[in-house]
């Protein structure tokens, strides 16, 4: 076994327990710190694969924006921090668990018999092209999903703020 096989199967391995307690545990900032690690150990794959642009791409939209939103949401509705009972469902594990290997199996089973080894390789860097594709024909789409962000963070601000000038105790 080569050096490289051994990294790719320890980061493999770190990224399976990270995912694992990304949905495991009932504390939302630990959910959230878990999937940073998530994300950064699949960069960390893409590198290994060679495919750079994919995992700075990865490292800066996801972790370094969808994150940074997910837990300035979570800080700004003023969410519950510790461990949260309704995150807690032990009656819906085994469905859980069941569908996720389904899911997990009919995956292995298209990606394994899908592609039959072979590899196309189309002209000009990867780079490139994803950056064409991006650039002109997925341009209106990204707006249109940083106007949703935009309108998301908007309403987690107007909801978590109490505004003492509009509710009055005598109204209540």
């Amino acid at each position: 076994m080569e050096i490289y096989e051994v990294v790719t199967y320890f980061t493999l391995l770190l990224l399976l327990f990270s995912a694992a307690r990304v949905v495991t545990t009932s504390n939302v900032i630990h959910a959230a710190i878990s999937l940073v690690f998530t994300l950064a150990l699949t960069a960390t794959l893409f590198l290994l694969l060679s495919t750079q642009f994919v995992a700075l791409v990865l490292v800066l939209v996801y972790i370094g924006a969808v994150i940074v939103l997910f837990l300035f949401g979570v800080m700004i509705t003023r969410a519950p921090l510790g461990k949260n009972a309704e995150l807690d469902n032990d009656k819906n594990k085994l469905i859980g668990a069941t569908i996720s290997g389904a899911i997990f199996l009919l995956f292995s089973y298209i990606l394994i018999n899908g592609f039959d080894g072979e590899i196309v390789i189309t002209s000009g860097s990867s780079t490139e092209l994803l950056g064409e594709i991006l650039l002109s024909r997925f341009v209106f789409p990204f707006e249109i999903v940083s106007f949703v962000l935009l309108a998301a963070l908007i309403g987690g601000i107007t909801l978590a703020r109490k505004d003492e000038a509009l509710v009055d105790e005598d109204q209540i």
